[in-house]
């Protein structure tokens, strides 16, 4: 299994990539900074200068059904935020 899970394309990330050249990514729990580092420029073929992480925890939901109000959580995940040399872009749907 990868380091990276899959990449998080939202609007606050994607203004990220367009004003500082930031990328967000899902990655594994037990991740380190220098395992994310190598495991972007090995997959995207780009130079990475810096690398955020954070863990985020999972939001609690509930929903309303015949049986009543069901309630439950989402999982937590970590967050890496890897900031990329200049120039260089990682572009995700090129595969499509």
């Amino acid at each position: 299994m990868g380091i990276i899970l899959k990449p998080i394309v939202t609007e606050k990330v994607t203004d990220l990539q367009d004003k500082f050249n930031r990328y967000g990514f899902r990655v594994v729990s037990s991740a380190t900074k220098a395992q994310i580092k190598a495991a972007v420029e090995d997959t995207y073929n780009v130079k990475v200068l810096s690398v955020n992480t954070m863990r985020v925890d999972g939001k609690n939901k509930s929903r309303y059904t015949k049986a009543g109000v069901i309630s439950g959580k989402m999982e937590s995940y970590k967050k890496a935020l890897v900031t990329l040399k200049e120039g260089e872009s990682i572009d995700f749907y090129s595969n499509i």
